[in-house]
């Protein structure tokens, strides 16, 4: 029986918007109304997570909160093992979605709280002044909301500045000066609130950089096909009968004359440098797609990707020879019979300087 083919999808890649791509991934794109999850491009497409990570964190940003994520809840959930289920969670507490921290509680029971969080290049530098997170849950950016009620009322009341009582003033006697009033100490200040330090906004996250290209981004352009370096009349025919003849042995690739007459020049570089027609042959007829609906494409890419390079000259296989160290040969000395190196027998250096010596006291003595 044939394969079955979803009409469905046919029907609906059909009324897809615009030009569709020549080649990768289509998407069908039906906005979702209920039981959907938003996932960032930044983890989806994350150049440092496993799949199972990823996998793995999607379905953790899925889940209602308060929902068990250990390891053995996640394994009754996956097909994955516990062992991979645990790498993949190290992964994301390595990259910042994922937080295990542990906590007492009040009968000195000990719990572990898994935090996650969706998008970790989004929080608050750590060592901001003004966000310091809490204990137990994932940290937020502070906000401008006033203070409750209930924090002030906690805070203590300043207490209240004994008022000295007046003194009773007393009548002078007679033929005395009246004393000096008493002056009432001067109130402390009011303490000086502390100066808030301007609050700096977070720095902005990294823009995510897509690791898929768009379709509609500009494809490079392909190589050209490779050419003789000098086009003969054998070279093409060969070139033409091995091309004509793929179809024996593959029945994918049974090709027009005008794909011959333009996939002929590369088959004739091949040929030229030397390459066996069996082995082109092998070369573009093993391991094929399946099913394959480009034959003439997939030629091409071979050619030109699979080209050998030419071989070598005799010359080239030569190993150079290594340079000869010239050594000077033993001699005898005719005086004292000492061996000395020098390329001409004669006599050594003490028995010629024994003799220059002998030649000059004689010299002189005359």
């Amino acid at each position: 029986m044939d394969t079955q083919q979803n009409t469905a999808l046919t029907r609906a890649l059909a009324e897809v918007p615009g030009p569709l791509p020549t080649r990768g991934v289509i998407h069908v794109v039906i906005p979702h109304t209920d039981r959907f999850t938003v996932v960032g491009n930044h983890l989806a497409q994350h150049p440092d997570l496993s799949c199972t990570a990823i996998g793995i964190a999607v379905l953790i940003q899925s889940l209602p909160q308060g929902t068990e994520v250990s390891i053995k809840a996640l394994a009754a959930r996956c097909r994955e093992g516990e062992k991979r289920i645990a790498a993949a969670l190290r992964e994301l507490e390595a990259h910042g979605y994922l937080q295990r921290i542990r906590h007492r509680l009040t009968d000195k029971k000990v719990i572990t709280r898994t935090v996650f969080c969706n998008q970790p290049t989004a929080l608050p530098h750590p060592h901001h002044p003004a966000a310091q997170p809490h204990p137990h849950l994932c940290p937020r950016p502070a906000s401008t909301a006033p203070e409750p009620a209930s924090a002030t009322a906690c805070a203590p009341a300043p207490a209240p500045t004994p008022t000295p009582a007046p003194e009773q003033i007393s009548a002078p006697a007679p033929g005395q000066m009246p004393a000096p009033a008493p002056v009432p100490p001067a109130a402390p200040p009011p303490p000086r609130a502390p100066l808030a330090l301007p609050v700096q906004p977070p720095p902005p996250a990294p823009p995510s950089v897509p690791l898929v290209p768009p379709p509609t981004a500009p494809k490079p352009p392909r190589p050209p096909l490779p050419q003789p370096g000098t086009p003969t009349t054998e070279l093409d025919r060969a070139a033409t009968a091995l091309l004509c003849d793929l179809r024996r042995h593959a029945p994918q690739f049974t090709l027009s004359e005008g794909d011959i007459r333009q996939l002929a020049p590369a088959v004739a570089a091949w040929l030229e440098r030397e390459a066996h027609p069996d082995a082109i042959r092998r070369t573009l007829t093993d391991d094929l797609p399946q099913p394959l609906r480009h034959p003439v494409k997939l030629l091409r890419h071979r050619l030109t990707a699979l080209l050998p390079p030419p071989l070598p000259g005799a010359c080239d296989l030569v190993v150079p020879a290594r340079p000869r160290v010239v050594v000077t040969p033993f001699q005898t000395c005719d005086d004292c019979d000492r061996a000395f190196r020098s390329p001409a027998p004669g006599h050594c250096r003490d028995c010629r300087e024994t003799r220059e010596h002998r030649g000059a006291d004689v010299h002189t003595a005359a």
